[in-house]
């Protein structure tokens, strides 16, 4: 190989065939037919066209070299015409299937979660017989959700653990703010019993009520944790925040899972390392991936991060504000409004970079959830002059924000910026991660059990 990339006179190039692949290395001024017939020759099959990687033909009477084939290229051998090509958009639509999160009964199902979450809220003020009424209602709700037959199935049973969170949370209702962690606490076990029944009847919407059950369960855990050790709500609420961020920055790495016979060895590739056309039995051995693989291995990584994005923008908007509210001491409300400012910032990196517009647009409304819960929280302590200087930085702001959405615009998008972003989102989780412990208190106690160290002795 060493030698041919030396030699201008020579071209090592991969024929993709109906008879498989083929590596060939052939003189420069060779033309197109020459190519084709000793493909032709050595597969014993019929001779072909041949086409560049893109399906743009290549003339049989034109020089390779003179067509712009270089060493590496990749070629596609046809026959019975030229192939037609595929679109890019191909993948994704095979890819989305019945995604429980599209098309508008998608959309509806979304409103009816909401709706159930502001019945289970309103049910906690009200008496009587309403509040039985709004119970039922909920429960059975829940029920009909995970009933395994009609149309719409997929959508429903993705809402119905919604249902059962709301019905939870009302049932269980205690308006003291130190129970409320274990409130929401036992409201996600409760959602994570309905997925995990409705995943058991029908496994058509896996991905998002697995997400369900992971999240609902491992709420439950860590304010339950936070609960037993005696913790005060604020330690709860900053841990449901800090695993709000994690996720968002470690999910992308778990979702997609690639089975172990689809993995391509690369030291077997001559000069390409993707291939997604099916191979006949009998031909070289190369590894190849089906198209269909490729499509059931996307859209379950779709759906994944997109009820994960879902559950870190659900978490954050509760979390942030809760946060903020039960952190009254000086010292752990720095820490509160330090960690809220570096979650939200973390978040809205972490969704540059993905690529899917639903995840990437809650990763980036949860980032602004958490903004927004600072700046009411910091407006409600500034005076007048302060939210003059507010209100001067925030104009500032917004200039500067046009010039760099021209400027990025204009192709600052660029591995400069991106690494430049990673660090920053770096950054941001470590700053979150220390601001954890001044927001749970642990920092002050720590202050004061050395203070009384230092007085009694």
């Amino acid at each position: 190989m060493a030698d041919t990339l030396a030699n201008p006179h020579l071209l090592a190039v991969s024929v993709h065939g109906p008879a498989g692949v083929l590596d060939l290395v052939v003189p420069a001024a060779a033309v197109a037919s020459d190519v084709a017939a000793e493909y032709a020759r050595q597969t014993r099959t019929p001779i072909p066209d041949l086409h560049t990687r893109v399906g743009a033909p290549l003339r049989s009477d034109v020089p390779l070299s003179r067509a712009g084939v270089v060493t590496g290229d990749l070629l596609v051998a046809t026959t019975g015409g030229p192939a037609p090509a595929v679109r890019r958009t191909t993948t994704e639509r095979l890819a989305r299937g019945a995604d429980p999160a599209r098309g508008l009964a998608g959309l509806w199902f979304l409103v009816a979660a909401a709706a159930a979450g502001l019945a289970g809220w309103c049910a906690t003020v009200a008496d009587g017989g309403a509040r039985t009424a709004a119970l039922l209602t909920l429960v059975l709700g829940a029920a009909l959700g995970v009933v395994p037959a009609g149309r719409l199935e997929p959508y429903r049973v993705v809402a119905a653990p919604a249902f059962g969170a709301a019905a939870a949370f009302a049932l269980l209702w205690d308006p003291h703010p130190e129970r409320l962690p274990m409130l929401v606490g036992a409201a996600g076990l409760a959602a994570a019993l309905v997925a995990a029944v409705g995943r058991a009847l029908d496994e058509r919407s896996e991905e998002p009520l697995r997400v369900w059950i992971v999240a609902g369960a491992g709420l439950f855990l860590a304010t339950g944790l936070c609960t037993l050790a005696g913790a005060p709500p604020r330690v709860a609420w900053a841990v449901l925040l800090m695993a709000a961020v994690l996720a968002a920055r470690f999910v992308p790495g778990l979702a997609v899972d690639v089975p172990d016979q689809y993995l391509i060895d690369l030291e077997r590739l001559a000069v390409t390392a993707w291939s997604a056309r099916s191979q006949p039995p009998g031909k070289r051995g190369r590894s190849v991936v089906p198209l269909g693989a490729v499509a059931v291995v996307a859209g379950r990584g779709t759906r994944l991060v997109t009820a994960a994005a879902t559950a870190v923008l659900v978490v954050a908007l509760v979390a942030a504000p809760m946060l903020l509210a039960t952190a009254t001491l000086p010292i752990d409300r720095i820490g509160a409004r330090l960690l809220v400012f570096f979650a939200g910032a973390a978040l809205l990196l972490a969704g540059r970079s993905f690529r899917h517009r639903a995840a990437r647009f809650q990763l980036r409304a949860a980032g602004l959830g958490c903004w927004v819960a600072l700046a009411a929280a910091l407006l409600r302590i500034l005076d007048a002059e302060s939210l003059a200087w507010l209100a001067i930085a925030a104009i500032g702001g917004a200039v500067l924000m046009v010039v760099v959405a021209v400027a990025v615009g204009r192709g600052w998008r660029s591995a400069w910026w991106s690494r430049r972003a990673e660090v920053a989102e770096g950054l941001a989780g470590a700053f979150a991660l220390a601001s954890l412990v001044v927001a749970s208190g642990w920092f002050r106690q720590l202050w004061e059990l050395a203070s009384l160290w230092e007085l009694s002795s």
